[in-house]
């Protein structure tokens, strides 16, 4: 029986979500944009943080197994759909610590997670996760077989590994609490063979504080704060690595090894970004038919009462229905072990509707809509992201389906039927 009625703890979650929403996030943009540069702004966010932290929403990313409070990935789009809707910077700033966990958590290695868990499991603090996985060159071909490969390398140096990356995406200061660290076996340091099957090579290092601190002060530098247009309390600085030792003992995925648990990583990713997209579908729709319904824009009625305006929030309201319950079929089927297929779909659909969704919603309200007095500039900054972040759909979402569509035995309506 089909039934998309949310259950009394779904109901629950949802309310939590709301009730955090209102009571901190609806504040938290007012702080962090007085700041004037992208540093400053995700300081002035950490405060915010520290309340989700407080809260439970970390420890509620860790599975029970691990000692946390985490349910499934559909609890976690119902969560992220509402605090995506009041603010984005810090909703992905929470979330982005459940990605810089998942490579640890899906791992299977009890003693590592046992010991790097403990300060998300505190409740305590603001400790933060980072998957450091972005290059300048750019990822989205990092498996393809001939090319130059990852450029963030290590080789091993009796029981350390030695790091080497020229120019990476990671933390200020000394790095987020944990960076999963993704890089390219290489002993020598040169690209990697063309011959050889780019997923032997891949593994994965844990970095701490700690660790950054044992080095020397060149072997970690922080070379820029870049400044984006939307999410502008985000912390993305670019980094780089020099001769960087890492104890053997923090080696989490031996080469060969790793790649695969970055592939599961961003394919449950891949169904919240359905979630934010949801999230801010519904903000746009909401702001947009509160204006239609109130102003006339000159105009004897409301321009709710003209079609060409009514016709576009229509299109929005589908939109977002339709996006929602993908998005919840995505999630449901990554809980029950039915295959990442519709998490992709939820991550193209998604993030493409909800561009064109805040673009129509502005054609409705007009030029009003440009004002920065309103909150659609802001929405639509952000939702620009949404197709180019965790995987880009052109480079790499919409690859990855063509790749399922191309296999022999593939079933058009497995994902559909069967999950």
């Amino acid at each position: 029986m089909i039934d998309f009625t949310l259950s009394a703890q779904q109901n629950a979650i949802r309310e939590m979500a709301i009730s955090f929403s209102t009571n901190v996030l609806t504040s938290a943009a007012s702080i962090y944009e007085a700041h004037p540069t992208q540093k400053e702004r995700f300081r002035a966010l950490r405060p915010f943080y520290r309340q989700a932290v407080e809260g439970g929403m970390i420890k509620g990313m860790i599975p029970t197994t691990l000692g946390g409070i985490g349910g499934t990935v559909l609890d976690s789009a119902i969560m992220v759909e509402q605090m995506y809707k009041v603010d984005r910077s810090l909703s992905l700033t929470i979330f982005a610590t459940g990605l810089g966990l998942s490579p640890l958590l899906l791992s299977g290695n009890w003693e590592l997670q046992e010991e790097f868990l403990k300060p998300f499991l505190s409740g305590e603090g603001e400790p933060l996760a980072s998957l450091v996985h972005s290059e300048p060159t750019g990822t989205a071909n990092w498996l393809e077989k001939g090319s130059s490969g990852l450029q963030t390398t290590a080789r091993k140096e009796g029981e350390k590994w030695i790091m080497w990356a020229t120019n990476c995406a990671g933390w200020e200061d000394h790095g987020a609490d944990l960076q999963c660290l993704v890089c390219r076996y290489s002993q020598d340091g040169k690209p990697q063979n063309p011959a050889q099957d780019p997923k032997n090579g891949i593994m994965i290092l844990l970095i701490t504080p700690d660790i950054v601190l044992q080095n020397k002060p060149e072997a970690y530098q922080v070379l820029s704060h870049g400044e984006t247009a939307g999410h502008r309390s985000n912390s993305g600085p670019h980094v780089r690595f020099t001769e960087f030792h890492v104890p053997d003992h923090n080696l989490l995925a031996e080469p060969g090894k790793g790649a695969e648990l970055i592939i599961q990583s961003f394919t449950a990713s891949a169904a919240l970004v359905g979630a934010m997209s949801v999230g801010i579908m519904a903000a746009a729709f909401e702001a947009a038919l509160e204006f239609a319904k109130r102003d006339g824009r000159g105009g004897e009625e409301p321009i709710i009462h003209r079609q060409s305006v009514a016709d576009l929030l229509m299109d929005v309201k589908m939109r977002t229905d339709a996006a929602r319950f993908l998005t919840w079929k995505a999630s449901h089927a990554l809980d029950t072990g039915k295959g990442g297929e519709l998490a992709l779909e939820a991550k193209i659909f998604c993030s493409d509707s909800a561009v064109k969704s805040v673009l129509d919603v502005m054609s409705a309200v007009g030029m009003s809509s440009y004002s920065e007095e309103t909150v659609f500039p802001r929405l639509l900054n952000d939702v620009i992201c949404l197709p180019l972040f965790d995987g880009g759909n052109i480079g790499i979402r919409r690859r990855q389906l063509e790749k399922i569509f191309m296999t022999k035995d593939y079933d058009p309506w497995g994902a559909t039927y069967k999950s």
